[in-house]
């Protein structure tokens, strides 16, 4: 073990070393000017090739350079001199985020009568961060509530590792609960884990691994029942699910229509197609969001009240989520999940046609996951890797899957010819190539001490920066 782990982390300390030949760590002598733009559009051109070839990563169709691109890029520039922290100045962005927080709860339910009609919320920077603030919230309410200082949350294996975030920062202590065999959340065992100290459960909708829905309403009973707080991940499928509805497809409930859910997170720059930087936390009242809020009275600097994690947030990104949503509006939503929708199905269809490929349970939405139990589904991803595409490798079981956005719907049948031909590649020459990171995964997976496997990752995150 010893042996593969100082294999790993040469490789991984050696990559990271060479990618910084040549950084700079002062200043300019004599500032560059506009220099500076010329010089960052020759750092641009060192990128990888993204268009159409990423999971997820970019949600909006076409280039950087025109359309839906041009129009937010302006929104942002227009309002990035802006700062919501200022109230009384920047009155302008304070009202887009809350028509933004807004119009996002009216589609995940709030003016359902079951909601309760005081749906409120606020902008982050990110799923994470809206995550995080769900469990700092919940964990402070149920303090005040039950009285909780030891706090456990419970989640399902295949749960966001931003709750895992939360837990160290926050001090609680976190419970991971295997999935059923359909890989969604196993109500009945996450019930056995709840006890006197539980403050939260959670599920996806979709999960981010495999694209499935958790069962929400039977979440939501068992929080009901319990008189505990239920967060719901709709970082994914905020800005899907709701449409997909419309559009006929089958789609479980999973907002606050359901009882019992009392936050979700949902990110605007996915599907919603907004800048990155801009996710939406949301909670079923004013009792619980006040607890994600922190007050400070007894600072010589005066008195301080700030939302979320940030003080100072950029207004442009707020203004360009805004203009994102006003822009599309729900007719041009509705287009976009179709679109995405059937490059998916399309997508799954032909994964499911590769005899030696399986998909990973059943997914609902706009990810498709696969595996094998014939070849090294990590060498086939190295392979695909070759061919311009950046898949996200994933574990237990050791899988693959893409994130289908606005890119892909017209390189799909691409996809499936480099993925038949990778598997087919792998099968006539098993064994990881040269520079691929399959060794690394399977190392990963066979070293039982999970500390180790951590320290590799903090290792390999200390010599990336």
């Amino acid at each position: 073990m010893d042996r593969e782990k100082q294999k790993v982390v040469t490789k991984l300390q050696a990559s990271g070393k060479s990618k910084r030949d040549g950084w700079r760590t002062e200043l300019p002598s004599a500032g560059l000017r506009a220099m500076v733009i010329e010089k960052m559009k020759e750092e641009k051109q060192k990128d990888a090739k993204w268009q159409g070839k990423c999971s997820g990563t970019v949600y909006i169709g076409g280039n950087e350079y025109e359309g839906h691109f041009s129009l937010i890029n302006e929104a942002c520039s227009m309002f990035a001199h802006t700062n919501p922290l200022h109230l009384d100045v920047f009155q302008s962005v304070v009202r887009f985020e809350a028509e933004v927080v807004a119009m996002t709860a009216a589609l995940l339910g709030s003016k359902e009568k079951t909601s309760g009609g005081q749906i409120c919320g606020n902008m982050t920077s990110g799923g994470t961060e809206s995550i995080v603030l769900a469990v700092k919230a919940s964990r402070d309410y149920m303090k005040a509530k039950k009285g909780i200082t030891r706090p456990e949350m419970i989640i399902p294996a295949s749960a966001h590792s931003a709750y895992d975030k939360a837990a160290h920062y926050f001090n609680i202590k976190l419970c991971r609960v295997p999935a059923n065999k359909d890989f969604r959340a196993d109500v009945k065992a996450i019930k056995r884990h709840i006890n006197r100290n539980t403050i939260l459960i959670v599920g996806s909708a979709p999960g981010f691994p495999h694209g499935i829905i958790d069962p929400i309403e039977e979440l939501g009973e068992l929080a009901t029942t319990l008189s505990i707080c239920f967060h719901v991940d709709l970082c994914l499928g905020g800005f899907v699910l709701p449409f997909a509805r419309k559009l006929g497809y089958p789609v479980p409930p999973f907002d606050f229509s359901v009882q019992g859910v009392t936050s979700i997170s949902v990110d605007v720059h996915k599907y919603g197609l907004a800048p990155k930087g801009t996710s939406v936390i949301l909670y079923r009242d004013h009792d619980i969001r006040k607890h994600q809020f922190v007050a400070v009275t007894e600072w010589t600097g005066g008195l301080y009240v700030s939302p979320t994690v940030a003080g100072s947030r950029p207004g442009g990104l707020i203004a360009g989520a805004w203009a994102a949503m006003m822009s599309l509006g729900l007719e041009g939503y509705l287009d976009n999940t179709r679109a995405i929708m059937e490059a998916s199905k399309r997508m799954e269809k032909g994964v499911r046609e590769i005899p030696d490929l399986y998909i990973v349970g059943r997914p609902d939405m706009t990810i498709v996951a696969f595996g094998s139990d014939v070849i090294d589904i990590f060498e086939v991803n190295d392979i695909m890797s070759a061919k311009g595409w950046h898949l996200n490798a994933l574990q237990r079981p050791n899988s693959i899957h893409m994130c289908v956005t606005l890119q892909h719907v017209p390189v799909i049948e691409d996809f499936l010819k480099d993925l038949k031909d990778s598997v087919q590649t792998v099968k006539a020459n098993p064994g990881p190539i040269s520079g691929g990171l399959a060794p690394i995964y399977g190392a990963a997976g066979k070293i039982p001490d999970r500390v180790m496997v951590e320290d590799l990752l903090v290792d390999f995150m200390d010599s990336s920066y």
